[in-house]
């Protein structure tokens, strides 16, 4: 262990004195895409970054640096990223000590990095999900002449004393796990984000007391699937348990989490939400289709009558309590009358909101290899029936709230309208006239109107 550091002492020697070179003080740039965990990982590749010697920049034409922190889980969202990659060549001509990385989910895939190698070898270092800790020693090879680096295995946790530099001042993501066990048949996740590991919960206990002694008003505590939290680890403990623990720390903050699995969440986890003084009553449940067939084909281990069970017992309890989903439209073997199943869904539950998403096949995957047994077109008709009912749903249903009041943090300010636009505790957006000086505040709030995506009211 002490080698272990000596040696890092030594490669932060060695990349300050090549930084000692430049003429201008050196800057970096690092842009995440995709998932929440993602621009978690993003604040720590920042955090790396400053503490190397970078000042940190949003123009990626002025950085000496530019890492891209990129997710692997949709095709498009992959497509899009190499295209903002080869926009970056003609900044590289410019600036040929200028560093270019791929960092992430994307980065353990290797049809990506044999893309890169073959049509973007400017893209010189390459950074797997589990390797974040090799930043430092990756740049300096570079440096030191090396024309490409990759770094991909899973290190287990990552160091609890790396740095972060939050891109927020009152909101902040918290993991509590990695990886996931579930090997959903579409999806990449747990080939490119390894197995399940569990964060120690004192180490978690001290991220978040520490965060609400800064003032953070918003936590989001994150996995691939949180209610898996504590599988592994040698005391036991669960996710509510976790909760029960994080909501007894004093301060006026809320408690938010992404993403629960169906699978795993319980009376316990409802019961612990609607006991507790900080978590928000609202659950993001991802149900991903209405056909029990289809679920089994998913691999999701779980049935439609089941998960509603949850709904069931959650609304007998709290009737205002919110709850969002993620829905698949167009598996492969995908059918109308399967279709019909996730229309009944959405009627029966009402979510407050969904992100939707077109089935995108991904190499590797179970999923990829099962022919379509609908045309794009059948399958772009059953999405836009899907979002016209939902619009209508939401808005029928966000009229629970009319006329009373409820609290929300205010997140930003459309320049525009001067609007304040934020979350409230049942995970609602809401807009409401106020200034600039309550953004980053929890606010009481009178409901006065319901859109289909808001809410809209008056401080109080």
């Amino acid at each position: 262990m002490a080698q272990s550091k000596q040696n890092s002492i030594q490669i932060r020697e060695g990349i300050r004195a090549v930084l000692e070179t430049f003429t201008h003080t050196p800057k970096a740039h690092v842009r995440s895409f995709g998932c929440q965990l993602n621009f978690c990982d993003g604040e720590k590749y920042k955090g790396i970054l400053h503490d190397l010697g970078y000042e940190l920049t949003d123009t990626p034409e002025e950085a000496d640096v530019i890492l891209y922190n990129a997710c692997a889980v949709r095709a498009h969202a992959e497509s899009r990223v190499i295209g903002q990659l080869g926009a970056l060549k003609p900044i590289k001509e410019k600036n040929p000590r200028l560093i270019v990385g791929l960092c992430g989910c994307m980065a353990e895939e290797a049809e990506v990095r044999a893309l890169l190698k073959k049509s973007y070898p400017f893209v010189r270092l390459v950074l797997g999900a589990g390797a974040m800790e090799r930043l430092p020693e990756s740049l300096l090879a570079v440096y030191q002449g090396q024309k490409h680096c990759e770094a991909l295995e899973f290190a287990g946790l990552p160091d609890e004393s790396l740095p972060t530099v939050r891109d927020s001042s009152f909101q902040a993501s918290v993991p509590v796990m990695y990886g996931c066990n579930n090997f959903c048949t579409y999806c990449i996740v747990p080939y490119v984000r390894g197995r399940e590991r569990s964060r120690q919960p004192e180490a978690i206990e001290q991220e978040v007391r520490g965060l609400v002694g800064q003032g953070v008003k918003e936590i989001l505590l994150l996995g691939q699937n949180v209610n898996s939290y504590g599988r592994g680890l040698e005391q036991e403990i669960n996710f509510p348990e976790l909760l029960r623990r994080l909501d007894a720390i004093e301060g006026d903050y809320f408690i938010r989490f992404m993403s629960s699995h169906p699978k795993d969440a319980t009376p316990e986890l409802i019961d612990t939400m609607l006991e507790s003084k900080h978590i928000e009553h609202h659950l993001h449940l991802p149900v991903q289709c209405g056909s029990n067939r289809v679920l089994k084909e998913m691999n999701r281990n779980y049935t439609v009558e089941k998960y509603l069970e949850l709904i069931d017992y959650t609304r007998a309890k709290a009737p205002d309590f919110g709850f969002s989903s993620d829905l698949i439209v167009g598996f492969p073997t995908e059918t109308d009358a399967d279709f019909e199943g996730t229309m009944n869904i959405i009627e029966y539950v009402k979510y407050d909101n969904l992100y939707t998403f077109i089935y995108s096949p991904r190499s590797g995957t179970k999923a990829a290899e099962m022919p379509f047994v609908s045309t794009q077109e059948q399958i772009a008709a059953r999405m836009s029936r899907l979002l016209k009912r939902q619009r209508e749903i939401s808005e029928a249903f966000n009229a629970r709230f009319l006329h009373k009041t409820v609290r929300f943090l205010a997140e930003k300010r459309d320049p525009e309208t001067g609007l304040l636009l934020g979350k409230t505790r049942e995970g609602l957006v809401l807009e409401a006239a106020g200034t600039p000086e309550d953004i980053g505040r929890l606010l009481h709030v009178k409901v006065t109107g319901v859109k289909n995506w808001a809410l809209t009211g008056a401080l109080l």
